[in-house]
């Protein structure tokens, strides 16, 4: 009687293990599912951020950005132009004897501009016949003389109308002893209604 009885006491066990099985399972499934959501929610974030960011910087570039190179040209205002009766002077050659024929022409900033440097233009002539009165022919025929020599005719003609650019090639006198050197302010091209300066014609004899 006892031996008969004792597997029917052990019958449950199984269904008790299944439970247990299920139970498992149950829970590794919910983790699986819940990591795979955080997951993704986290990939979605991260790429949102990603988006806002760029977008943020595009917006601080522009704004960084001068204004004046966001204005295009207006094609029905061509640049105006203000031409100089040529330029003829002895250069500073000591071998030979050597003049130089210069024509000029003043790019300036608008028809407004180009009535006002009218009023102007005996002292910029004067500035600039000083000017290459002081050359030799190979500063004026070595490479890159014509694009320095526009650049210090540039200055040297804005400076009757109270515009002075800096020099990159002047140097700063030395500081007193005891004493700070301040750093000296300059106009800017933006403030210059002569815009460049164009050679019309260009003749070393």
């Amino acid at each position: 009687m006892s031996s008969a009885a004792a597997p029917a006491a052990d019958a449950p066990a199984p269904k008790g293990k299944k439970k247990l099985i299920i139970i498992v399972l149950a829970l590794v499934l919910l983790l699986v599912l819940g990591g795979g959501a955080a997951f993704f929610l986290l990939k979605k974030k991260s790429a949102d951020g990603e988006e806002g960011d760029g977008s943020g910087d595009e917006t601080a570039q522009v704004e960084k950005k001068p204004k004046r190179e966001h204005k295009k040209e207006d094609p029905k205002h061509p640049p105006v132009f203000v031409a100089l009766d040529p330029f003829v002077v002895n250069l500073t050659d000591r071998d030979t004897d050597r003049y130089a024929q210069i024509g000029i022409t003043l790019q300036v900033e608008d028809e407004k501009a180009g009535e006002e440097i009218k009023a102007y233009l005996p002292a910029i002539r004067n500035n600039i016949l000083l000017l290459l009165s002081h050359k030799s022919s190979e500063e004026l025929m070595a490479e890159g003389g014509k694009e320095k020599l526009a650049e210090q005719i540039l200055r040297e003609a804005v400076l009757p109308m109270g515009i002075e650019l800096e020099d990159p090639d002047a140097k700063e006198a030395p500081a007193e002893p005891g004493k700070k050197r301040r750093r000296r302010s300059y106009d800017t091209i933006d403030d210059s209604p002569i815009k460049a300066i164009q050679f019309s014609s260009f003749i070393i004899q």
